[in-house]
């Protein structure tokens, strides 16, 4: 499959910029890629497409403030991006500027935070060990800046904003956008109604946002993500299946978690692990019966994902008609519902 097969035109002015408040106030696109049926409606009104005993799976990751500005000991300018730890005190980065950012260089951000640059990535990125005074995550907290995405061009006035109310476990470079648009009122209300709502964790990094440089998409590698899955999750998603109720993704990195630990079409494996798992048309689900989740990037990983799920051809129909509706696309963008999968992908890409 080649990488233009994922491009789309989308005028720059339908790339939102801030987020609508309320949160569950955006618009919602409800797909059925097995009638071919699109209908537009409000985030609110989702409950109208979800029977009880069906489960919603969130992700609870927080996105730390992974952007630090300091200077290297020339007085020259430099800033580290947060991606993964890999212990206590080193971290897998991207740095600016690159080219000037080598083995051996010591950044300092302040009296109680520096760091040693002490290898490469595979990726271009850099190795780097920190050294505090303190505990860390405090440090952080005051000092990093929380990244938003290349094309949010707007300062946000309040952080949380770019968090989900539902955060728990601190580990990602960026969120877990598709949760934005829940609010707390909205979770209790399905829960009465009878959805279940469970949770793992992905900490976000480099592989959900880095560009896929190969026009083979076969050839492109993910990058490596940690994930979690509870032993509440994991027998919530068993008992949905034995049920014959859906289990519905909040997420494409819910998705990416849970055909990542899946055994069989049942159930997913419980604990801690990593994942590179590339998702694109082809790849045969066995966990997830519905998505929820925002309109992603021309020829990305994700978009990708969902084509993999709905249908190339018609995630692009799709998206086409939320270019003609004036939909509002990316991170702060509407959301879309896509209700069920097509089975015979080969068919449909």
């Amino acid at each position: 499959m080649l990488l233009s097969d994922f491009d789309y035109e989308l005028p720059e002015e339908l790339i939102a910029q801030r987020p609508i408040e309320p949160r569950n106030s955006s618009r919602l696109m409800v797909i059925d890629p097995a009638r071919r049926a699109i209908a537009h409606e409000h985030f609110y009104n989702l409950q109208k497409f979800l029977t009880a005993g069906d489960t919603l799976i969130f992700n609870d990751t927080r996105v730390i403030p992974a952007r630090l500005i300091g200077r290297k000991s020339t007085g020259a300018r430099a800033e580290i991006f947060l991606l993964r730890r890999l212990d206590a005190t080193t971290w897998e980065t991207l740095v600016k500027p690159g080219r000037k950012i080598t083995e051996g260089a010591e950044i300092f951000f302040g009296d109680e935070l520096s760091c040693k640059v002490i290898g490469r990535t595979d990726f271009g990125g850099r190795v780097v060990q920190f050294k505090f005074s303190g505990i860390f995550e405090e440090i952080l907290d005051r000092l990093g800046e929380t990244p938003l995405p290349p094309y949010i061009h707007e300062k946000l006035d309040d952080s949380e904003r770019y968090q989900t109310v539902y955060n728990r476990e601190r580990g990602s470079a960026a969120a877990p956008t598709a949760g934005l648009h829940f609010t707390r009122e909205q979770m209790r209300d399905l829960k009465n109604f009878g959805v279940n709502l469970g949770f793992v964790t992905l900490h976000v990094g480099l592989g959900t946002f880095r560009p896929v440089q190969v026009e083979t998409i076969e050839q492109h590698a993910m990058h490596e993500e940690f994930f979690s899955i509870p032993q509440a999750t994991a027998d919530l998603i068993r008992e949905t299946k034995e049920r014959g109720k859906k289990v519905i993704a909040v997420g494409t990195t819910s998705i990416r978690t849970l055909e990542a630990a899946a055994v069989d079409k049942k159930s997913v494996a419980v604990g801690s692990s990593s994942t590179k798992i590339f998702i694109y048309p082809g790849y045969e689900f066995k966990i997830i019966d519905a998505l929820i989740t925002n309109f992603h990037l021309p020829k990305s990983t994700l978009l990708m994902l969902v084509s993999a799920f709905a249908g190339r051809k018609f995630i692009l129909q799709a998206y086409r008609e939320a270019v003609a509706q004036r939909y509002r696309f990316f991170s702060f963008g509407d959301a879309m519902f896509i209700k069920s999968r097509t089975e015979n992908l080969q068919t449909e890409y």
